[in-house]
């Protein structure tokens, strides 16, 4: 059986192009919320388009900004004071969330997000 590894070294990824992120930024501007989830949801998304996909008005383009794991840090805080409790639920067990955000969130008013934020302390620490 391959590893992780090899079987990554057998089928690389495609090359990341600027056609790849003009069309990250096309669909990041879809009126269809489903489609800026999916720009949200990528790992190859540019700053800006973090940034602006952080603010949207969609709750699930925001989640999915939240619980990316290569959603830039300065955006990551960004959400910490999301008036959804989805988004910070799924910011709580993010596990690239700087310790001061996850500090917020752990004050956080939802129980919910504290229990989050506890089940990813106990399981970092296990």
């Amino acid at each position: 059986m391959l590893t992780a590894e090899e079987a990554a070294a057998l089928h690389p990824a495609p090359e990341v192009t600027e056609s790849k992120i003009a069309r990250l930024r096309l669909l990041a501007a879809d009126s269809n919320p489903k489609i800026r989830e999916s720009a949200a949801s990528n790992h190859n998304t540019p700053l800006d388009v973090f940034e602006a996909l952080a603010r949207d008005s969609d709750e699930g383009v925001r989640a999915c900004v939240a619980r990316n794991e290569h959603a830039p840090c300065d955006v990551l805080r960004m959400l910490v004071d999301d008036p959804s409790e989805v988004v910070r639920g799924f910011l709580a067990i993010n596990f690239f969330v700087p310790d001061d955000a996850m500090s917020t969130l752990a004050a956080d008013g939802n129980p919910t997000v504290q229990r989050l934020v506890q089940w990813k302390t106990e399981l970092a620490t296990a």
